[in-house]
């Protein structure tokens, strides 16, 4: 592939020849044809297909069968009507629709053609309306223009099929089997995606696959690994494979812009928003739920963004997202979206609501799902001015029995934690004090796996602390609370780390706390996916200062910076740890990667960074059991890899002689030329000392000799006074 000149070159080009880019019409620009000046389109073979299904027949049309025969008068509502259904799906051509009338009664025949511009919205409009209910008498029947033509060919005498034999597909976790045990990254920066080894023991990334142009915004590894979407015009696609990166499936949305996976990777929920023709109108959302394999569509939402701008912590244009939050799990059973005094909660057998209703719930704020079972927790604000306290309850699903509730008083805000083993749910609950002035903030910690979910009361030692940051440690019992008195009292601006554990060496059902640090550089918490370590990082204003903490010892490993990092991320295996620095700055972008424990092993820098994404782990098939006999039995096992790791040891430090002995060699090169040119050039050092042949300094006598120059000379008239 040709060097493809990013945004930059080529303004710095345009700037050198003396042309306006500014002025230039980029639209009306043609390539000669067949040149592609080394960009290669993603496109191509979405045009091949369209070109070929063209060329073969009809497959951008459709016919819809039983419509009402209505009389000529009647021609253009019953047009308006069939129109307004399938213009949502796709853009219908223009002349692309026929409703014919039979000559003798002037009346329609029950059937409609209607031409897309593409087969995919053609067999879109097939899957969506084929048994759409108009009324009661008339349910549509719609079939694709091109199979007319394969029914016709239909032989008389049925022979039985040819049988394939089968042919075993990749396999798609194939990188789970490399030898060396490393994961996979994903990096953009300018126009190029790469994924990556991190080889941490060479102490350098090794490639695997570089693309320029493979997504037009994004891209997100599916939540197992096994796929990386990437995003276009048409709609989002899917990569993976045993040894390189070929696109598994495609998704048509036009326009998408954001992606969500279900935990189990069966499901792919795109989100799209249209521009309206007329001014006065709402923007247009269209969310599409795919299944990842086949690629077909199994529901799909639209309507306003207000329609879809309650709940979710991020998004855009007015719309939270994810707007549908799944249950946990790889099952895919259940995923719900909070509207306006309901909660939807749907099941992914039928794609419809469970027992064909919503959950009314008067006022409700926000919603999560247990990591691991299918369990709501629901938080509902304070009503009648408080005469009706706010509550966090607990929702079993399907059955929508309620497992839970506190009442809570004087609140302020709620935020839900959820322990990623669903053993433990937080409630930071801030509360107003009594006189309504100041905020103070607590929490409500709920056991879920014990007998009638017992809840404790955890506050803060010092009540005008503030909650910077919380983090549950992963598949543990601990976890750990940022915090800091905001008063104008406290002169000392650095916020203090505590660490707490939900057991107790004298009483396992009481919350103790194990240490607080004070005075730390931090506003953020990164645990480790192992759990026991964590990066206790100080972003944006603090820097990126870090602090490597073993939680088990408590105690500081290592202290470091990575100047202006704005993401940081444990690998899954939590041995590595990447700190990076995206093109929000515009200085030192790049990543390091740093051990477990705080060092710093290599460092990449890359202009116009903007993402970095491990490739996610799927759980292990290992028993606890079984993984508590590793872990027993660890110096046995860990014996290969010690041995490797001082085969590269000495191979690196072999590396480091060779790359000694090559300066060397380059030094001594020098030297023997400059000892080549020095003895040409004796004789004319001799000439220029008069014949002194000796080039020893110490055998020359030094004199100084000043030399005296009258440079100008002036007369002045000075008259004195008596």
């Amino acid at each position: 592939m040709g060097d493809v000149m990013v945004l930059n070159d080529i303004e710095a080009t345009a700037a050198r020849i003396g042309i306006d880019i500014s002025q230039l019409d980029l639209d009306s620009i043609r390539l000669p044809p067949g040149e592609n000046f080394g960009i290669i389109s993603d496109d191509e073979d979405i045009y091949q297909e369209e070109n070929s299904e063209l060329d073969s027949g009809f497959g951008n049309i459709i016919v819809v069968d039983n419509l009402p025969v209505v009389p000529k008068e009647k021609y253009e509502k019953l047009e308006n009507v069939v129109r307004k259904i399938y213009s949502q799906i796709g853009l219908i051509k223009d002349d692309g629709f026929w409703m014919p009338l039979d000559p003798e009664t002037q009346k329609t025949l029950g059937y409609c053609f209607i031409e897309y511009n593409t087969p995919q919205e053609a067999e879109l409009a097939k899957e969506k309306t084929h048994g759409y209910k108009l009324d009661r008498s008339h349910i549509f029947a719609v079939n694709m223009f091109d199979d007319f033509d394969r029914f016709m060919k239909v032989p008389d005498q049925w022979a039985p099929p040819e049988s394939n034999p089968y042919k075993p597909g990749e396999n798609l976790q194939q990188w789970l089997t490399d030898e060396k045990a490393r994961d996979q990254l994903v990096i953009r920066a300018g126009s190029d995606t790469e994924v990556l080894w991190n080889d941490a023991r060479h102490l350098k990334p090794e490639p695997v696959y570089k693309r320029a142009f493979w997504t037009e915004s994004f891209v997100q590894w599916s939540p197992l690994g096994t796929y990386l979407a990437t995003i276009h015009r048409q709609g989002a696609a899917v990569w993976g494979g045993a040894s390189t990166f070929n696109r598994l499936m495609r998704y048509a949305h036009p326009q998408v812009r954001l992606i969500d996976f279900s935990p189990g990777e069966k499901y792919l929920v795109t989100y799209s928003s249209h521009e309206p023709s007329n001014p006065r109108d709402a923007n247009r959302v269209v969310i599409n739920i795919f299944d990842v394999r086949t690629g077909k569509v199994m529901r799909d939402f639209k309507g306003t963004p207000d329609d879809f701008a309650i709940g979710g912590t991020g998004g855009v244009a007015g719309v939270s997202w994810p707007v549908f939050k799944w249950a946990g799990g790889k099952d895919d059973k259940y995923f719900a979206r909070m509207g306006k005094n309901v909660i939807s909660v749907y099941e992914t057998e039928t794609f419809s609501l469970v027992d064909k209703k919503s959950m009314k719930v008067e006022n409700v704020m926000d919603f999560s799902w247990s990591p691991t079972d299918p369990i709501l927790a629901l938080f509902v604000p304070e009503l009648g001015g408080g005469n009706q306290p706010a509550r966090v309850s607990l929702v079993q699903i399907p059955n929508k029995e309620e497992l839970r509730q506190k009442n809570l008083f004087s609140v302020s805000d709620c935020k839900m934690y959820w322990q990623s083993n669903g053993e433990y749910l937080a409630v930071k609950v801030d509360r107003y004090t009594k006189t309504k002035k100041s905020t103070y903030t607590g929490f409500e910690l709920f056991r879920i796996k014990e007998r009638d979910i017992p809840i404790e009361v955890l506050e803060l030692e010092n009540k005008n602390d503030k909650i910077i940051a919380f983090a549950w440690e992963p598949k543990g019992h601990r976890f750990a609370v940022i915090h800091c008195d905001n008063t104008s009292s406290n002169n000392n601006p650095r916020p203090d780390v505590s660490f707490y554990s939900m057991r107790s060496g004298h009483n396992t059902g009481r919350v103790s706390k194990l240490t607080t640090l004070k005075g730390k550089q931090a506003n953020a918490l990164f645990w480790s996916p192992s759990g026991r370590f964590i990066i206790l990082a100080g972003l944006k204003g603090f820097n990126g200062q870090l602090e490597f903490y073993n939680v088990d010892e408590l105690e500081t490993m290592a202290t470091a910076e990575h100047f202006m990092a704005t993401d940081i991320e444990w690998d899954p295996t939590g041995r590595y740890v990447a700190t990076a620095v995206t093109s929000v700055h515009e200085m030192e972008n790049g990543f390091n990667i740093w051990s477990f424990n705080g060092k710093l092993l290599y460092r990449i820098l890359k202009d116009h960074f903007f993402q970095f994404l491990w490739r996610p782990r799927p759980p292990s098939f290992l028993t606890p059991e079984k993984e508590e006999e590793i872990a027993k039995n660890l110096k046995k096992y860990s014996k290969k890899y010690e041995a490797e790791d001082q085969d590269v040891s000495m191979f690196l430090s072999e590396q480091d002689r060779e790359k000694r002995r090559m300066l060397k060699e380059e030094w001594e090169k020098w030297v023997a030329e400059w000892k080549r040119l020095h003895e040409e050039d004796k004789l004319e050092r001799q000439k220029l000392r008069e014949g002194e042949a000796s080039d020893e300094e110490e055998e020359y006598e030094a004199k100084d000799i000043e030399v005296e120059e009258i440079l100008d000379v002036s007369e002045e008239v000075v008259s004195f006074e008596d």
